[in-house]
């Protein structure tokens, strides 16, 4: 009796030591092989180093040593300067829906983004929040679009225009960022004047930059008519100055010239260049000179002033 019961015994821990092994070589069959569906690639990594990337299909790996992290390649899409409640409706995002235009205006425009992952590797590798980044480049983008068109061809006509020139813009930052994620397709899906509150704040400050450039083109002006007057009187002291130094070096030049031809005459005549420079000299004193007649005392003195203004009253008469 006591045999058959330790038979039993037996029998059934190595049955269950069977199915313990049975388990564990299924869970390492299990784990040595999985699938990639069209939707996903693959990325098989041993000890943190990248080995290979698997598109759709079955594959097996080293279970417990190599693992695999699926990667979803589809196309999505997101909203940029809106975003959509769960009730499918559009809430717009005025902090990065707003744009300045090129004639300083602001424009309220949306854009739907579609992007898909292009290099499985740089998508899980290069960065911890790629979408975040995608975001970032797809803002800095737009505003620097938008900037170079005008409100009226942002809003009708330019469309086309700025979703081409925005996922040009892209592609070049997305290259250089390397983030494993490429550009579908932008397109601009409104465009509108933002709400009145944001118009009126724009406007403050639209009339104070005009406010400082009324001002500054006040002041060039003033200082446009300050400075011609200022060199024009500068010019017209320069030309007095000018003309009295030209007068008075003529005449120097005039007397020594004068003097140079009395000297000349002088060396061929003394007495006589004497006797005429001083006949000259007194007839030039002459006619402001007074006349007084006197007997040489200081009692009587006669002027011929007096005399000279009588014979001319009398003669007039």
């Amino acid at each position: 009796m006591e045999n058959n019961l330790k038979n039993s015994l037996q029998n059934v821990k190595r049955i269950i030591t069977w199915i313990v092994c049975v388990i564990i070589v299924l869970s390492a069959a299990s784990g040595c092989f999985y699938s990639v569906s069209e939707q996903q690639n693959a990325v098989v990594t041993q000890f943190g180093q990248v080995l290979r990337t698997d598109t759709a299909g079955m594959y097996f790996k080293v279970p417990f040593l190599q693992q695999v992290r699926k990667v979803d390649i589809t196309t999505h899409g997101t909203g940029i300067g809106y975003s959509i409640d769960g009730n499918g409706q559009n809430i717009t995002d005025n902090t990065n829906g707003i744009m300045i235009t090129s004639d300083f205006n602001l424009l309220n425009i949306d854009f739907y983004l579609e992007y898909k992952v292009s290099d499985p590797v740089a998508y899980l590798y290069n960065s911890k929040q790629p979408e975040a980044i995608l975001q970032n480049i797809a803002l800095a983008s737009i505003r620097s679009v938008v900037s170079n068109y005008s409100v009226d061809d942002a809003m009708t006509t330019g469309k086309s225009q700025i979703q081409a020139d925005v996922k040009d813009e892209m592609i070049k930052e997305l290259s250089e960022q390397n983030i494993g994620i490429s550009v579908v397709n932008i397109s601009v899906q409104d465009s509108e004047p933002p709400t009145q509150e944001i118009i009126q704040a724009f406007k403050a400050v639209e009339t104070a930059k005009q406010g400082a450039d009324t001002a500054n083109n006040n002041a060039l002006q003033y200082q446009n008519q300050q400075i011609p007057a200022a060199e024009a009187n500068a010019d017209k002291i320069i030309q007095d100055a000018e003309a009295k130094k030209t007068a008075r070096i003529a005449e120097a030049e005039g007397q020594v010239a004068r003097f140079n031809s009395m000297y000349e005459q002088y060396k061929l005549n003394p007495l006589i260049t004497k006797k005429r420079m001083f006949y000259e000299t007194v007839e030039s004193m002459l006619p402001s000179a007074k006349v007084i007649i006197t007997d040489g005392g200081t009692e009587t003195m006669l002027p011929l002033e007096s005399f000279a203004e009588f014979n001319a009253a009398t003669d007039g008469e």
